[in-house]
């Protein structure tokens, strides 16, 4: 039992909450992007949370299903359609057998998530499902390859689910312009007060050179009084400012180790939206201390697990 991949779209990768603990011989987290939308498409189809599903970049997937089932999507805004009939993005849908789905090019974000009920069934590779291209693992034949046409997503059936859908005011809206918060590191003192002005108060555009590892970003150049260091552990959102000066924020498909200074690291719930960005995207930053990092995190999980999911509307 299974979705069929008719058409793969730009970028489709199966993914759960990522690789972690594995850094010491070298492998990334991985893992979604916006791990908000993937957090919600698997509440919507009341799966595990870490359960496999999938990231859809730009948009262009098409599935043909081979179960009856549930599904939702959830994440940047494209035409969803099921057997060539718009549905509503962000609630669950009712699969049977024999059904198109259909998903379109992102008019806002970048990225989607496709959970199905009970997640794909993909066995771990180094303890994830996570694909990471650039390392050749995780993904449906575990050597980290992109989905393609003629693919087979295992799946249980799930004929009689029950259908939820997030209220609107709990989803999110994306734009072009996102600001980011960031929490100073340890080597903020190799950046002197001007240089720490200029990138606090300065906007940035996303280039033409941001993935899954990191995103690149043009503007106001900033300078370290490091010339050189030792290569050391890398976290997510770690901000690194390269001998040009322009930042580079790391992501979900980082390196493990890096040797350029960092300024801070992002707060990782700004970067779902940031993320969601596309070249040309504007960004800004803003410093937090550790503690209203700590807080903005308490609160963000207290707001998920309080948020009730509603049913749909009679033929909604």
């Amino acid at each position: 039992m299974s979705l069929n991949v008719v058409q793969p779209g730009m970028l489709t990768l199966l993914t759960d909450a990522g690789r972690l603990g594995q850094h010491r011989i070298g492998l990334t987290t991985g893992g979604p992007m916006d791990r908000q939308a993937f957090l919600w498409a698997n509440r919507l189809c009341g799966n595990d949370l870490n359960a496999t599903a999938l990231e859809v970049s730009i948009g262009g997937l098409v599935l043909e299903a081979g179960v009856d089932t549930t599904l939702a999507v959830t994440g940047a805004d494209l035409p969803l359609s099921i057997n060539r009939r718009s549905a509503e993005r962000w609630r669950t849908h009712q699969i049977r057998a024999g059904d198109r789905i259909e998903l379109g090019f992102a008019r806002r974000g970048l990225r989607a998530c496709l959970a199905v009920a009970g997640g794909f069934a993909v066995p771990p590779c180094f303890g994830s499902t996570a694909t990471v291209v650039r390392e050749g693992i995780g993904g449906l034949d575990g050597q980290g390859s992109a989905l393609k046409a003629g693919d087979q997503l295992p799946c249980q059936a799930h004929p009689q689910h029950p259908q939820w859908q997030l209220p609107e005011a709990a989803r999110p809206e994306y734009g072009q312009a996102v600001t980011v918060r960031v929490i100073p590191g340890y080597q903020q003192a190799a950046f002197d007060p001007v240089q720490q002005a200029v990138f606090f108060s300065s906007p940035y555009t996303v280039s033409k050179h941001c993935d899954r590892m990191g995103y690149r970003l043009e503007g106001a150049a900033v300078q370290s009084e490091l010339r050189g260091m030792l290569s050391e552990g890398i976290c997510l959102g770690a901000i690194q400012i390269p001998a040009d000066g322009q930042p580079i924020v790391l992501l979900q498909d980082r390196q493990t180790i890096g040797g350029y200074p960092k300024i801070g690291a992002a707060l990782s719930l700004d970067l779902d939206a940031l993320t969601q960005l596309a070249p040309g995207g504007q960004v800004r930053f803003a410093a937090i201390s550790m503690a209203e990092a700590h807080n903005a995190l308490l609160l963000a999980r207290c707001r998920f697990q309080a948020i009730a999911l509603q049913a749909p509307a009679p033929g909604g």
